[in-house]
């Protein structure tokens, strides 16, 4: 049986953890900066494309493992079941296209795993000392790119940085942040500051 002190500890303890769910923070959306509305950056799946170089394990065949590339039609083209389609899909799900295809006859329950050992390349432009294409790194941010290409020139915005992912039909006006991150195959644009 419980008593009125007991079950007031029990009270204060659920109010103590609904008050402490209810203090998370929504990313900033919309600041200005000259004139140019921006964006936070969310955190989004990785979608494989063309150049992406992969590492897939058939477990238990060795002959049906190997690196392979995301070619320019968006497919790896592996032993046994030819070309699967990998543009667009995270590699979670290009593991269950493996395995369903190696399921229909060829290998009975088949368990896969595909992870990116080599990402598709980014592409820096604008107001930075080397603009061009350079290769990607896990965990990149604007900031490194920019450091890459030989830093920021003396007219450069250093509040926005445009970005057009793969995914884009245009570029995206983003707050220029330690954190702003790039992925791989994005177009990033860095504009000139308004005097």
């Amino acid at each position: 049986m419980l008593t009125l002190r007991s079950f007031l500890a029990i009270l204060a303890l659920a109010f103590g953890m609904m008050v402490s769910a209810c203090g998370t923070t929504s990313p900033t959306v919309g600041a200005r900066d000259a004139g140019v509305t921006t964006q936070s950056q969310l955190a989004t799946a990785y979608a494989l494309g063309s150049s992406d170089r992969l590492r897939v394990t058939v477990f238990g065949h060795p002959t049906l493992s190997g690196e392979f590339e995301v070619d320019g039609t968006g497919s790896i083209s592996m032993p046994l079941i030819g070309t699967v389609r990998a543009i667009g899909l995270s590699t979670i799900e290009l593991e269950n296209a493996i395995a369903e295809s190696l399921s229909d006859g060829y290998v009975l329950n088949p368990r896969v795993s595909a992870e990116v050992i080599n990402y598709r390349p980014y592409y820096i432009l604008g107001e930075v000392g080397r603009p061009g294409e350079y290769p990607y790194t896990s965990g990149l941010t604007v900031q490194n790119a920019v450091a890459a290409a030989g830093g920021f020139t003396y007219r450069a915005n250093k509040r926005a940085v445009y970005i057009k992912s793969i995914e884009a039909d245009q570029e995206i006006a983003y707050d220029l942040t330690p954190s702003t991150v790039v992925k791989p195959g994005d177009t990033i644009r860095i504009g000139e500051r308004i005097f």
